[in-house]
């Protein structure tokens, strides 16, 4: 009897290809993304979408707090149509960095989301940012 890791066949080379190589216009992770914000100019706008109260308790440095339920045109018009965004909540047991990337796809700005989110970001040995932007 086999196993439940072998019980369904993996999918052909060619269907696994695309199927991963697809997942990075989606995703992206902590160490690439640590990699970019060291650089003048990363490309991309940071959004931790977690509540204020989370954010002060510790975020990634250079992120901008926007929770995800308010992300809206008025709250992105800051920014250029083509900005790219990268979502990220506490880790990968929450879906607050899914839905706002919904929320932003469904305003039309290209967006990813930082796998691992803070659990990961802090499992990669990365420093955390404490407070609100002034304080």
């Amino acid at each position: 009897m086999p196993n439940a890791v072998i019980a369904v066949p993996p999918a052909s080379a060619r269907e696994a290809e695309a199927r991963f190589s697809d997942s990075f216009r989606f995703e992206t992770d902590c160490w690439d993304v640590h990699d970019a914000l060291s650089r003048p100019d990363p490309g991309f706008v940071l959004l931790d979408v977690r509540g204020p109260d989370l954010f002060a308790a510790g975020h990634v440095p250079g992120a901008v707090n926007l929770p995800h339920g308010k992300i809206v045109a008025s709250k992105l018009a800051g920014w250029p149509d083509e900005t790219i965004f990268v979502t990220y909540c506490a880790g990968p047991h929450c879906n607050g960095a899914a839905r706002g990337a919904v929320r932003l796809a469904r305003l039309s700005r290209p967006v990813k989301i930082m796998v691992g989110g803070l659990t990961g970001w802090i499992d990669e040995g990365f420093a955390l940012e404490r407070g609100q932007p002034g304080d």
